[in-house]
């Protein structure tokens, strides 16, 4: 493998590889940064440039331009709550607010370290182990998606706060959007009112513009014009506590990425919504997730990178898309003459492992262009708002219009947007609606093909299964643990305190036991928890203007 490995770096080091792997990383930076476009559309659109180009020099370009966007989509998603793919909805939940509180410059850089660090770790395994997963993915069929779409929609409980009736209820609602389109087993339409625009479903991104951007900026004037974010460079830069925090998140969203990144079709989504689970699991500061803590920008990042380089173990050893951006990558390598599966590495071994190698080079140059220019991007929070919010919604409506180019993009966002908004001023969470939302195809279409293979019996394939089995038996070890580890701690708490009672007052009251004053002061506490309540006070640097 280090003969491979040498004749890649060989290949990929050369002057044109480098020139348009730069080229290809600083346009999918731009590329994420435009809500709306996302790096499977940005592929699509520049590989008829690239088809005059060498073979491996094109796929290098296409590449870089898929790993740019990941970072320019998190960008927007920090800094303007404007996610500008599915995959950077979690980072808007800690990125922003991280942001709104003057620390947007660390923000952006613990996720272009996180993303580097995972992509390396992430590579380095995709070089060893690749052989090994692709066989292993080669045993999931579509009982054992099946019990993993279960466990992604069963972290609906980890989004959903205290009030766990409402996510449920609200990642329904996201999956009953889902259904909106082509049935995937009879082929007609459902939910769509003669609108052959939704024949497709409801297009996520347009959604997740309306829901994030839309609805904080009509959130944002309706507590009030602020003044812009005034921090110091000195508040821009990393302490040791961020790196302190980061690293374990790093490490766990790396894992998360990787193994979810392997299985055909999973793509890079339900990794970054597992990763943040991970981490309201395990995270040491798990409470203040969703307040503004750095485990919530790393961790689902971290797994993006992951996710999106492991996404090639099943497209190039199978012949299998791992996700979305790697199916039109798929089609640029049939359209080079290149046949990706099993012969592919004995083939063609220099094309792969350049590519590979180039996967390398590409993040060290995300890395050296970005992170330099973290604090520039935060300076545009500096800004005024008078002027940034209008840039804000045009940028947003042009984006959505420059999906299908269709008027209906573009309502769906002002329609999402007035959603978003109320469920600001209500304190819901959006997270369980965003999960059941992109969930939710993956969902049916897996439910139909193992209805199908059963012929209409779902549960035996499942049960024949041992794989699928112990996916299940993880997804409800996910929803009824917290409940168990709750009702023994409570009982432990109780057996310490015993009948203890609470010295009288002046009136003379005794009723209550020291428990009763603990539970009272816990329920009358705010919910640390909820990721989406309303915006806490503002910071003396965002008083409101006279």
């Amino acid at each position: 493998m280090i003969d491979h490995i040498v004749t890649g770096f060989g290949a990929a080091l050369s002057a044109e590889n480098l020139l348009w792997c730069f080229v290809g990383v600083l346009l999918g930076t731009v590329i994420g940064i435009l809500p709306g476009l996302g790096s499977a559309t940005g592929v699509a659109i520049l590989i008829p440039i690239t088809l005059t180009f060498d073979p491996l020099t094109a796929l290098i370009m296409l590449a870089g331009i898929y790993h740019g966007s990941q970072f320019g989509a998190t960008i927007t998603a920090i800094l303007i709550a404007t996610p500008g793919e599915a995959s950077s909805v979690v980072s808007t939940l800690d990125g922003y607010r991280m942001a709104r509180q003057g620390r947007a410059g660390p923000a952006l850089a613990i996720s272009a370290l996180g993303a580097f660090v995972s992509a390396m770790v992430s590579l380095f395994a995709l070089a060893s182990v690749a052989p090994f997963f692709a066989r292993l993915a080669l045993d999931f069929g579509p009982p054992e998606m099946l019990a993993v779409m279960i466990l992604g929609l069963c972290t609906i409980v980890v989004f959903s706060g205290r009030n766990l009736p409402l996510g449920m209820g609200l990642g329904l609602a996201g999956i009953l959007i889902a259904c909106i389109g082509i049935d995937v087993g009879s082929g007609t339409p459902r939910y769509t009112f003669g609108q052959i625009d939704l024949f497709g479903g409801v297009p996520y991104v347009e959604v997740m513009i309306g829901l994030f951007a839309v609805g904080e900026l009509l959130n944002q004037l309706h507590l009030g014009m602020a003044e812009p974010i005034r921090a110091r460079f000195c508040d821009l830069l990393l302490t040791k506590e961020d790196i302190k925090r980061a690293t374990p998140a790093t490490a766990r969203g790396t894992v998360v990425g990787f193994l979810l990144g392997c299985l055909p079709g999973a793509g890079t989504t339900l990794a970054s919504f597992m990763a943040y689970g991970a981490e309201k699991r395990f995270s040491r500061n798990r409470k203040k997730l969703g307040t503004g803590a750095i485990e919530g920008v790393v961790a689902p990042d971290a797994a993006t990178n992951a996710a999106s380089n492991a996404n090639f173990v099943p497209t190039l050893v199978l012949g299998v898309p791992g996700g979305a951006t790697t199916a039109v990558l798929l089609g640029a390598f049939l359209i080079y003459g290149i046949q990706p599966g099993p012969l592919l590495f004995e083939n063609q071994p220099t094309l792969v492992w350049g590519l590979l190698a180039s996967f390398f080079i590409g993040n060290v140059i995300l890395l050296l262009l970005n992170l330099p220019l973290a604090p520039l991007f935060a300076q545009l929070l500096r800004i005024r708002y008078a002027i940034l919010y209008p840039l804000i919604i045009v940028t947003s409506l042009i984006g959505a219009y420059s999906v299908k180019n269709s008027m209906l993009s573009v309502w769906i966002v002002i329609v999402f947007g007035l959603v978003g908004y109320g469920m600001k001023r209500l304190g819901l969470p959006v997270a369980p609606l965003v999960l059941g939302l992109v969930i939710g195809p993956l969902f049916e279409k897996a439910l139909v093909q193992t209805s199908a293979l059963g012929e209409g019996a779902v549960l035996p394939q499942i049960t024949g299964s041992n794989v699928a089995l112990g996916i299940l038996c993880l997804a409800l070890l996910l929803v009824v643990g917290p409940v168990l580890v709750k009702a023994v701690r409570g009982r432990d708490s109780s057996e310490s305190t015993g009948d203890e009672r609470v010295p009288a007052t002046a009136d003379g009251a005794t009723d209550a036991t020291a428990s009763d004053v603990v539970t009272s002061a816990v329920a009358a506490s705010p919910n640390e928890s909820s990721l989406d309540t309303p915006n806490p006070d503002r910071t003396p640097s965002q008083e409101r203007q006279p």
